[in-house]
């Protein structure tokens, strides 16, 4: 454990000395040099050209293309869950003062982080707290979100966040901001039949409207908002989507990512992310129906998605790439499930494999490990905000472990 808490006390120092601000995979249409080429920024084409080209060149071009670096809501809100785990493992353990800083510092830095994240909510008519992205996003040409367009996903890790704030700060508006994630959930968020139930949208906006993950975290909302609020309606619409989620997963225990044809791939981190969210609602809800769907997708999640040596795969079935979201997610899901001690020794060689392979020595995370080249680019959300709760979480339930026994 002592390796684990270096790395983490080498990520917290290098994302505290950035002020949280980075870049991100998917971020290119921000350039800055883009912008001012109308004839570049209206064509469909174009933009994914340009988010492409970013994404997937292992040579970062932000600096060239004027791309700032920015807050992310979600980054905001997974370095919050980060803090708010570090608190936990202190009291637990105080000598942890020592490396991660004393209690008060760490208080004081989730009440920041958690007021910057109100601050960054999105604007509109929404009948609820939510949050997008800092970037315009576009899937294929099928649909362009502005950047702060809300979405499910965004909201889902914000209202978890503020939250976790609100245990540890007792400031109600944390509290009130993240009871509103309902209404957004119920009233902004498009609804699909499936099956026995239906499918939450992943935005207000068309397009979208029918992945798994998405309409999950919809249900993890609606699971936290009940818990706080003791409404049974929530639990009531939750329970509809779960079905239909359940309904969809196939005879191994997988799931794709979506229902459009382009969508049916299937990853570990999507899977990790089901996994993790129907157990929060069988967690919060008591109900104990579907217990055979998440036992059969932990088991395929289990055994598609992680190598012998401690890789994480991205496809259950192909190697690369590696990505830096499906090990972090796995230590978030056997958190999430109280599987860690169960999952000891693959978490450790998962772990062990990751910091040796995708730690730069200045602290942050790579992004991708892939055949012929390492994508070594530093991004704070999708790498640095990610690992940095995944490893808290480790670090967390370690010492809560230890204690208990």
């Amino acid at each position: 454990m002592n390796r684990v808490v270096e790395s983490l006390s080498k990520l917290q120092k290098y994302c505290e000395a950035e002020d949280f601000k980075g870049w991100d995979p998917y971020d290119g249409l921000n350039s800055r040099l883009f912008k001012t080429a109308p004839f570049l920024k209206n064509s469909a084409f174009c933009r994914l050209v340009m988010i492409q080209l970013f994404k997937r060149n292992p040579i970062n071009l932000r600096g060239i293309a004027m791309v700032p670096k920015q807050y992310n809501p979600k980054a905001i809100a997974l370095f919050i869950s980060g803090y708010s785990n570090l608190y936990h493992a202190i009291e637990d353990n105080p000598e942890l003062e020592d490396t991660f800083g004393q209690k008060r510092i760490v208080k004081s830095t989730i009440n920041r982080l958690a007021r910057l994240l109100l601050s960054l909510r999105s604007k509109g008519e929404y009948h609820g707290a939510c949050w997008g992205y800092n970037f315009d996003w576009q899937a294929r040409r099928l649909f362009i979100f502005p950047k702060y367009s809300p979405t499910v996903v965004v909201t889902s890790f914000c209202a978890s966040a503020l939250f976790d704030a609100y245990e540890i700060t007792d400031e109600k508006d944390y509290l009130n901001e993240a009871l509103s994630t309902a209404r957004f959930v119920i009233d902004d968020l498009h609804r699909t039949p499936y099956g026995s139930g239906f499918l939450y949208s992943y935005s207000p906006l068309p397009g979208n409207d029918t992945v798994f993950n998405a309409a999950m975290h919809g249900v993890k909302i609606l699971s936290l908002c009940s818990k706080y609020s003791h409404n049974q309606e929530y639990q009531r619409l939750a329970a509809k989507v779960v079905a239909a989620v359940c309904e969809a997963q196939r005879p191994d225990g997988s799931w794709v990512y979506g229902l459009l044809p382009v969508q049916s791939w299937i990853d570990s981190f999507h899977t990790g992310y089901n996994l993790e969210t129907l157990n929060t609602y069988r967690t919060l809800t008591g109900d104990r129906s579907f217990d055979r769907h998440i036992e059969r997708g932990l088991k395929f999640y289990i055994n598609n998605f992680f190598m012998e040596d401690g890789r994480s795969k991205y496809y259950h079935n192909k190697t690369f790439p590696i990505d830096i979201h499906s090990p972090g997610q796995l230590l978030v899901t056997l958190s999430n499930m109280n599987l860690l001690p169960a999952y000891k020794d693959l978490a450790g060689r998962v772990v062990e494999w990751t910091l040796n392979n995708m730690q730069d020595k200045k602290g942050y995370f790579y992004y991708q490990v892939r055949p012929c080249f390492n994508n070594k680019i530093s991004y704070m959300r999708w790498s640095n905000a990610f690992m940095f709760n995944a490893l808290s979480c480790y670090l967390r339930d370690f010492y809560r472990s230890d204690e208990q026994n």
